[in-house]
C-alpha cells in the first residue's frame, strides 16, 4: 500500500513539474463560456465538447511557459484556438488558432494579436503568420505553444521543429489563459497541459516582412464618431469641427497603422469611425497619384472637400474576399501650393482598424 501512495505521488509531482501541469477539465479548474458544452470521454481521453464559447483557466497567470491542448477538428468554417496574456480589461491579447475550412492552405491558421478586442488578421497576414498544413479530421490534433518573453512558436501533431516562430506584439505581461471552440460549431477538447516555466526556443527563425518602401510613417488620429455622420457631404464641416484629436499612431509591420493601438472600437461608447490625419507640403500646384489602404471603409477628404468612398470589408467584393490592406487602391490628390490637409475617415466592423498610403513618387512634397 505504502508503494502505491508513494509511486502515486511520484506521478504527480511530475505532471506539476517543469515539464507541465495536467488541467483537469471542470469547472474548478475552468470558468466555461458557451452557448452549451458537454464533459464526456472521447476518443479515449477526458475531454469537453465545447460549442460557442470558450473556456479560461481560473486563478492562474501565464507570462511564459508551455501551453498543449488535443482538439479534433471539423472540416468547416470555425477558429478554434487559444489566447494568452490575455488582460479583460485592456482587451489586449496574444492568440494563435487554425482555421480547419483552410486545410492544405497557406491560410490554415493564424498567429495574431488583439487589440483592444480586435483582433486584426487584415494586417497580420502571409507567411510571417500562417502556414499550410494539412489536418487530420478522424483524431486528435495537438497543439503545443512556447512562449518567452517577446517569442512565440507552435508545433503541431509533436512536429520535431516548429511550424512557425513569430515575435509578439505587446509588451510581455502575465494574463489568462482562453481555450476558444469557434464559432456555431463545436469541437471536442482534451490533454490539456501548462508549463509556466519559460522554455528554450530551438530554431527560432521567424520570417520577415518586407517594409512598403515610401509609406507614411505616422497619422493623427481623432476620436471616435458616428459613421452616418458621412453620409451628408454637406456634414463633414460639423464632423471635423466636433472632433478631438487623440495622438498620433506609427505604421506596424511596414505596412500600415493599426488604429485599435490608440481607440476602443468596443469601449461602450457610440461611434465606429475616425479621422486619419496628415499634412502635405507642396512645392506648388500639381497633381499627385497617392496610394493608399483602409480596413473596411474610408471616405477621403482633401482640404474639406470629401474626393472619395471605398468599402474593403470582409466578403465585401467576393465571398472569399479576405480585406487584407495594402496599397490598393489610389486617388490623384489635385494640391495647391504650400500646406494641405488629407483626411481619411475610417470605419470598422472587425478584423482589423487600418489606414496606410504613400506618394510612390513624394519628389515636391512633404508629409507630416
Amino acid at each position: 500500500m505504502k508503494t502505491q501512495v508513494k509511486l502515486t505521488i511520484a506521478l504527480l509531482l511530475f505532471s506539476i513539474g517543469s515539464k507541465g501541469q495536467i488541467i483537469p477539465i471542470d469547472t474548478n479548474n475552468w470558468e466555461i463560456q458557451a452557448r452549451a458544452y458537454v464533459l464526456e470521454k472521447h476518443l479515449g481521453s477526458d475531454a469537453i465538447y465545447l460549442q460557442s464559447g470558450s473556456m479560461t483557466l481560473k486563478d492562474k497567470k501565464f507570462k511564459n511557459g508551455i501551453i498543449e491542448f488535443d482538439i479534433q477538428l471539423k472540416e468547416e468554417q470555425a477558429f478554434p484556438g487559444v489566447y494568452f496574456r490575455a488582460n479583460n480589461e485592456t482587451g489586449d491579447s496574444e492568440q494563435f488558432y487554425v482555421r480547419p475550412h483552410q486545410s492544405g492552405n497557406p491560410d490554415a491558421n493564424q498567429a495574431a494579436p488583439t487589440t483592444k478586442n480586435i483582433s486584426p488578421w487584415q494586417l497580420y497576414f502571409g507567411p510571417r503568420y500562417s502556414f499550410a498544413y494539412k489536418y487530420n479530421y478522424d483524431t486528435w490534433t495537438h497543439i503545443k505553444i512556447l512562449v518567452n518573453e517577446d517569442k512565440a512558436q507552435v508545433y503541431l501533431d509533436n512536429s520535431d521543429k516548429p511550424n512557425l516562430s513569430w515575435d509578439l506584439f505587446h509588451k510581455p505581461e502575465s494574463g489568462k489563459i482562453i481555450i476558444r471552440g469557434g464559432n456555431s460549431s463545436g469541437f471536442h477538447i482534451a490533454n490539456i497541459k501548462v508549463s509556466f516555466d519559460a522554455p528554450d526556443l530551438a530554431d527560432f527563425s521567424p520570417i520577415e516582412r518586407e517594409a512598403i518602401p515610401n509609406l507614411i510613417q505616422e497619422w493623427e488620429i481623432s476620436d471616435m464618431f458616428e459613421e452616418k455622420l458621412l453620409e451628408n457631404p454637406n456634414n463633414i464641416e460639423e464632423a471635423l469641427a466636433n472632433r478631438r484629436w487623440q495622438g498620433k499612431i506609427k505604421v506596424d509591420e511596414g505596412t500600415a497603422a493599426n488604429i485599435s493601438r490608440i481607440q476602443n472600437l468596443y469601449n461602450g461608447e457610440p461611434g465606429n469611425t475616425v479621422f486619419a490625419k496628415i499634412t502635405i507640403t507642396s512645392e506648388k500646384d500639381q497633381m499627385k497619384l497617392f496610394e493608399f489602404g483602409y480596413s473596411d471603409r474610408v471616405v477621403a477628404i482633401l482640404n474639406g472637400k470629401p474626393i472619395y468612398w471605398g468599402n474593403n470589408k470582409w466578403r465585401s467584393r467576393d465571398y472569399r474576399y479576405l480585406g487584407t490592406v495594402g496599397l490598393f487602391d489610389g486617388i490623384y490628390l489635385d494640391l495647391k501650393k504650400g500646406k494641405n490637409e488629407l483626411l481619411m475617415a475610417v470605419s470598422e466592423d472587425f478584423g482589423g482598424w487600418l489606414i496606410t498610403g504613400r506618394f510612390k513618387d513624394n519628389s515636391g512634397v512633404i508629409v507630416k
